[in-house]
């Protein structure tokens, strides 16, 4: 449906205005050595990558450092040779990272899956430490334009309609070395959707975690619980799982998701796929840092 009106939900606006407080350096990622931390240090390498699948993770670019991610995700294994397992009808997201600060990023991206343009934020607001703060707490808020809408089918489509919005708090917790979770409560709207029963703002909670299984390899998992889906949407809640590796300057991570769309929106609110019926999708994030 069109929305008849701007977005101008209390929660995106506080948290697109929030200012990160002070926080901690990245190293390299080799040098992010899992041990326990002394006195009040921050509590280091909850996730070693910036996301844990689909969902953004609490990890943030260094300061004056430059991280590029392509990602790839292909069609659902589930039409087999068809396809030959979903490689004939890949999506592909190119994103670049920079960090302002230690805590402060900027993001921008281009998708193939409806040809979506995003731009982004990133902030710390609190770090977990040892005798302080439990948990990490990251602020991330997005804004998509969908340019693969086509006027000749909707004939009343303005360019508003073709924007989304996201609003996120990430909350994490280092329990172990080995073990990282995470919450993600989240507001998105889209200035259209395809369901004119949804409502154009959504909400969701995001669950996710990360397990170590050996110096360079983890095993990560997250989840995303729609929470005011319409009963008419033919749409999925999101459900991820992969694994890391950690190779020097960059993190490969390699999953199985029922959402070809990687971003917020996208994944929380048009995943197409059903675990069930083996409608799943491979995909592989490659990030390299310069």
């Amino acid at each position: 449906m069109y929305c008849s009106y701007p977005l101008t939900k209390p929660l995106f606006i506080a948290l697109l205005c929030i200012s990160p407080f002070l926080g901690f350096s990245q190293d390299d990622l080799l040098d992010e050595i899992d041990v326990e931390n002394t006195d009040n240090d921050p509590v280091v390498a909850a996730f070693k990558g910036l996301k844990i699948v689909n969902f953004e993770s609490t990890k943030l670019v260094a300061k004056k450092e430059l991280t590029f991610v392509v990602a790839h995700r292909f069609g659902s294994i589930e039409n087999g040779f068809e396809s030959f397992f979903g490689l004939d009808d890949a999506v592909t997201r190119l994103n670049f990272i920079y960090g302002i600060s230690d805590n402060f990023n900027i993001s921008v991206s281009r998708s193939s899956f409806q040809k979506i343009y995003e731009g982004a934020i990133k902030y710390k607001l609190i770090s977990q430490r040892n005798n302080g703060s439990p948990v990490t707490v990251v602020g991330y808020n997005s804004i998509l334009i969908n340019t693969a809408l086509d006027k000749a089918n909707l004939p009343k489509l303005e360019f508003e309609n073709r924007l989304g919005y996201t609003a996120q708090l990430l909350i994490s917790r280092k329990f172990t070395k080995n073990l990282s979770l995470e919450l993600a409560p989240t507001f998105f709207h889209d200035n259209f959707v395809l369901d004119n029963n949804q409502d154009n703002s959504q909400y969701a909670l995001g669950i996710g975690g990360r397990y170590k299984l050996a110096k360079r390899w983890s095993l990560n998992m997250d989840y995303g619980w729609h929470l005011n889906r319409s009963d008419t949407s033919p749409f999925k809640n999101p459900l991820s799982i992969g694994v890391d590796l950690e190779t020097g300057g960059h993190v490969f991570q390699m999953h199985f998701t029922n959402s070809q769309a990687m971003n917020t929106n996208g994944f929380l609110g048009q995943a197409t796929g059903d675990w069930s019926d083996g409608d799943i999708y491979f995909g592989f994030n490659l990030s390299r840092r310069f």
